[in-house]
């Protein structure tokens, strides 16, 4: 991770020059927890279609620590293959999650539940990750208690020590709040509990179903799937055996993120290799706004290896109707897309609202595209009033934009494309933690954009 890394881009000033395929990548949302699911198992796992991050980077690196066995392998077909990592947990011989990797990243926390069903205790940091608002872990530590677990924080090093004499035990949790990491964790740590236990208002994104799918193909016993009601029977401590391999789906916020892109910059834009039913919200909004999209689910018809299509974008952005956006829960409309979303009503005609209802403090971007000349008032911590179109421009203090966690870097990307003059764009590894090569693969849709040591550009 080089943190003096920026992106220079030359913006097209509301033209679309953009055009061809681009391919989705695995889901890091899913890859992340299905890393810490193979310390459930006994024996090596096999994790196919993996993102090239530096999430997933950080996720081998604490594993590793931990004293796991974790090597990249390859797996696909002939001419598509993709990366796949191998995992051993069997060696690992501390509980201590390592505190600097893991307050890099969030999704640290997902470790401790895999980690206490299998080994009965584990340490770990307040998470960290993104600067995108408070991250409370009180659903986390408020369920490993009912499942029979101490729970003490330490003060002087805010380390959180948890402890279950024996086996985890199944119970009954309601989460006060739709919550994505304590569904998953605390379903992977009921997967080795004694007894059954019933988790009520879970959050039923798919990546969760992805990574609930492969822990049943391998021994576990999870129903409900895809619901907000998940009743898991534990084995009782028996662990989980490496059948099948994990295969990730495609990132349904990477396929939003190109989607917005491609209906501001693109005349025409394929993207392949994604889930279109994953993006119903997305889709829908930009089609009603007046983006020519088509969608092809797949040979089959399940959604898988879908593409979703941008042909004959030609009118200009202002033709685009401006919508009100609610962040909500899978299905409802994602917050990591809400930032890429708000670059492009800023070229849309009309006022649009924009509510964030799951994270506060994620409008720290809103300031770099008030500079560049976006028309933004903010109503309160978690609403803005977006009024468009507004011709975007480098601002004539020749302030620099940032990337203030991965999907605002996203954003200020995007509004640079769109944008007229030349663009620097700052702490681009908060990008590169959740977008893959992402100049690469810009350039080879025409954007003009390099990346460059911050002492050279």
């Amino acid at each position: 991770m080089n943190t003096k890394e920026t992106f220079i881009i030359e913006g097209l000033a509301g033209e679309k020059k953009l055009s061809g395929e681009v391919r989705i990548n695995g889901a890091k949302n899913a890859a992340l927890k299905a890393m810490t699911a193979a310390v459930l198992f006994d024996g090596q796992t096999t994790l196919e279609n993996m993102p090239d991050t530096d999430d997933i980077h950080t996720m081998v690196e604490i594993l590793k620590k931990l004293g796991a066995t974790v090597e990249w392998g390859s797996a696909g077909e002939a001419g598509r293959e993709r990366k796949a990592l191998l995992i051993d947990a069997s060696k690992i011989g501390s509980a201590h999650i390592n505190a600097e990797l893991a307050k890099t990243m969030r999704a640290s926390v997902v470790l401790t539940g895999p980690m206490l069903a299998r080994f009965h205790k584990v340490t770990f940091p307040a998470p960290g990750g993104c600067v995108i608002g408070a991250r409370p872990i009180d659903l986390f530590t408020e369920g490993y208690k009912k499942m029979g677990a101490a729970v003490s924080l330490n003060d002087a090093d805010c380390l959180y020590n948890m402890a279950a004499p024996g086996h985890l035990k199944g119970t009954e949790i309601f989460f006060e709040k739709i919550s994505v990491g304590a569904t998953e964790t605390l379903m992977m740590a009921a997967v080795l509990a004694d007894g059954k236990t019933t988790l009520k208002n879970c959050a039923m994104e798919p990546e969760i179903g992805n990574v609930a799918e492969w822990l049943n193909s391998c021994g576990a016993h999870i129903a409900g799937i895809g619901t907000p009601i998940l009743e898991i029977e534990g084995t009782g401590g028996r662990l989980l055996s490496p059948q099948k391999p994990f295969v990730t789906i495609p990132d349904r916020i990477e396929a939003g993120s190109f989607l917005i892109l491609g209906a501001l910059c693109a005349k025409d834009l394929v993207i392949k290799d994604c889930r279109p039913d994953h993006l119903e919200s997305v889709i829908s909004a930009l089609k009603d706004s007046g983006v020519p999209i088509s969608v092809a689910m797949g040979a089959h018809g399940d959604g898988k290896n879908g593409e979703i299509r941008i042909t004959g974008n030609t009118k200009p952005n202002s033709s685009f109707k401006a919508f009100n956006v609610r962040t909500q829960e899978y299905p409802g409309f994602p917050t990591d897309l809400q930032a890429p979303m708000v670059a492009y009503l800023t070229q849309a005609t009309g006022e649009s609202s924009v509510l964030e209802t799951i994270f506060e403090g994620r409008f720290k971007y809103v300031g770099d595209l008030s500079n560049m000349g976006a028309d933004i008032d903010s109503i309160n911590p978690r609403e803005i009033l977006v009024k468009g179109p507004t011709p975007l421009r480098r601002s004539s203090d020749d302030k620099g934009l940032s990337a203030h966690d991965i999907r605002a870097g996203f954003a200020v990307v995007l509004a640079a494309l769109t944008g007229k003059g030349r663009f620097k764009i700052s702490n681009i590894h908060l990008i590169d933690r959740g977008y893959e090569k992402l100049e690469e693969r810009l350039k080879a849709l025409g954007a003009d954009i390099e990346r460059k040591n911050s002492a050279s550009s």
